[in-house]
This record gives structure tokens, C-alpha cells and sequence, in this order.
């Protein structure tokens, strides 16, 4: 009789895990609408991996929902065989963990593939501003708190962390400007461009065009100065290096438990696109910077970014 149970045990533990993965589809959760940066990122990999997975599909589907929330939690609950990933963003692995006490998943419950790409962050004000650089624009704060506004996309977006972590660097308080909310990140631009506020942080996509075309001035970029704007200083060289830690990134991630055949076959697959010009060449052109990490350096990364939000959301006592 114990033969027998060992056996069975045996036999349940080699179907429970995948045999020679990748032999399915394999699904990409996009906590995000299609069309934002999770989306293109997603399915820029999607289409480039799956010629390094014996042409298996990857399906990206789009679960929306609570800030990204529902389908980082979809992932967390599904069956740890690689075939159900999440594209996991700074939304859902950074600012939401360190904003929300109650919220049903930590940043660090899940199975870390690689970082993917981070997306630069341009703080900027109107081309026919008074504030030409950064100092002159925080130096306005300081001098007269309050009479400065700048956009976000609501209380705990990386719009309102961005600058509210540059006021911070700055020794300014959260009171020297006032933030106004607006419903996504594409209104965020539009605000400043209308004269509505005065100022913002946002996704280096949607503000490159509108500096190239000299409707906007960008006062600071983050982590490096960028090729399309090569005369706009990084955030270290206007005196606030830290600011540099300020910006979007996109990591694969699956749930917890996903067995060491799926996760070398994912490093495998994100070394071959690491050298592969075309997933390189989507990426650019979606404005991400190639960022592609061991499962140990993108756990690192996830837990800094982390460690940053939380600090920074109970400085301003927005932890809920």
C-alpha cells in the first residue's frame, strides 16, 4: 500500500508541473486598457518571445479594474504553471502595496521573471511659462506657497507621487502646490498645455511631441537625458538625483510557486530579446528604455520602488 501511495505521489508531482514548457498558449494579464503603457509593452514582448518558445502564442487580454488591482490578484490566485503572467507596473507593485493597508496582495507575492522596461518621466511647464528651469519653478513655490498648481490623475498616481517627491527633494511641503485631479494621464498633459495648471510630471510618450513642437517646455527628464531631447537636463543635474528613482516600468511576473523549468526558460527568453533588434526597436518606439533584469536584480528593483512610495505616501499621510 505504500508503494502504491508513493507512487500515486510520484506521478501527481510530475503532472503538476509543466511538461516541456512552453506546450499551450500562455496568457499576459494586462491590468491596464489597451493602448496605455502596460498594453504595448505587453504585447510588444508577446510578439517577439513567442518565436524563442517554439512559436507558442501569447495571448495578451486586458482585465481592468481597481487600479490595476483585480487582475494582479487573478494572477496571484492562478495555477503556478507559467501559463497564466502578469504585467505587473509600478501602479500595481509599488505605489498600490504602499498606499493601500488592505489591499489583498504585497508586492512580493509573486514570482519574479524580469524587469522589462522603464518609461522615463519629464516634468514640464508651458512654453510661454515664466519658470525656465527647475529652480526657477520650485523657487516660485517656496517663495509663494499655495499660487502654484500642477495636474495628476488622482492622489496615489505616479503623476501626484512625481511631484510631490520633487517638492520633497526640494524641502518643500505638500502645501507649496496645489495638485488637481484629473481622470488619466492624457488629461495631465492637456492641462498644462490649456493653462490650467502651471505645471506636472508625467510619461515621457505623451509630452515628447508637444516639446518637440514647442507647445511645452520640459524643465527636467528622469533617469537620463533622452535622444529626442538631447538639450533637457536629468533630474541629477538640476541638483535632485534622487528624482531619478521617478519612473514607469513594466516587470513579467507569475504568481507564486512557478516551478525553476518555467522561470530559466523566461530568462532564457528575455536574454535572446535583450539582443533582439526588433523587440529593441518596438520598445523604443512605444518610449521605453530597455531594462531587462535577472528575477533577483527585478526583485530588488520591484522592493525599491516599493520602499520609495511607502516612505514617500506616509510622509504626505495618504496611506489608507
Amino acid at each position: 500500500m505504500k508503494r502504491i501511495l508513493l507512487a500515486f505521489v510520484a506521478t501527481y508531482a510530475c503532472s503538476a508541473l509543466p511538461q516541456g514548457y512552453p506546450s499551450k498558449p500562455i496568457t499576459f494579464v494586462i491590468p491596464f486598457a489597451a493602448g496605455g503603457d502596460s498594453d504595448l509593452s505587453g504585447r510588444n514582448v508577446a510578439q517577439h518571445a513567442s518565436k524563442y518558445l517554439n512559436n507558442v502564442a501569447i495571448v495578451p487580454v486586458n482585465r481592468t479594474g481597481a487600479s490595476g488591482a483585480i487582475a494582479t490578484m487573478a494572477v496571484k490566485n492562478a495555477a503556478p504553471d507559467g501559463y497564466t503572467l502578469l504585467l505587473a507596473r509600478i501602479a500595481t507593485h509599488a505605489i498600490l502595496p504602499a498606499l493601500e493597508s488592505k489591499l489583498q496582495y504585497k508586492w512580493n507575492e509573486f514570482t519574479m521573471l524580469s524587469l522589462i522596461e522603464i518609461n522615463p518621466y519629464i516634468c514640464f511647464v508651458r512654453s510661454d511659462s515664466p519658470f525656465r528651469t527647475a529652480a526657477e519653478l520650485l523657487g516660485e513655490m517656496r517663495n509663494n506657497p499655495g499660487k502654484i498648481n500642477f495636474s495628476t490623475s488622482g492622489i496615489g498616481t505616479s503623476q501626484n507621487m512625481a511631484a510631490q517627491y520633487l517638492m520633497t527633494l526640494a524641502g518643500l511641503t505638500k502645501d507649496h502646490a496645489v495638485g488637481i485631479h484629473y481622470k488619466g494621464g492624457s488629461e495631465v498633459t492637456t492641462a498644462v498645455l490649456a493653462g490650467q495648471v502651471q505645471f506636472a510630471c508625467n510619461n515621457a510618450p505623451t509630452v515628447i511631441p508637444q516639446v518637440k513642437a514647442n507647445a511645452l517646455r520640459a524643465v527636467l527628464v528622469t533617469p537620463t537625458r533622452l535622444a529626442e531631447l538631447p538639450d533637457v537636463p536629468n533630474a541629477a543635474e538640476v541638483g535632485y538625483a534622487e528624482m531619478n528613482k521617478i519612473v514607469g516600468w513594466t516587470a513579467l511576473m507569475g504568481p507564486p510557486g512557478l516551478p525553476k523549468e518555467v522561470v530559466d526558460k523566461w530568462v532564457e527568453v528575455f536574454a535572446r530579446l535583450a539582443k533582439d533588434p526588433e523587440w529593441q526597436l518596438g520598445n523604443a518606439r512605444l518610449g521605453g528604455i530597455a531594462a531587462i533584469r535577472s528575477p533577483a536584480e527585478t526583485e530588488q528593483f520591484v522592493r525599491e520602488q516599493y520602499e520609495l512610495y511607502k516612505k514617500l505616501a506616509s510622509d504626505l499621510g495618504i496611506v489608507h
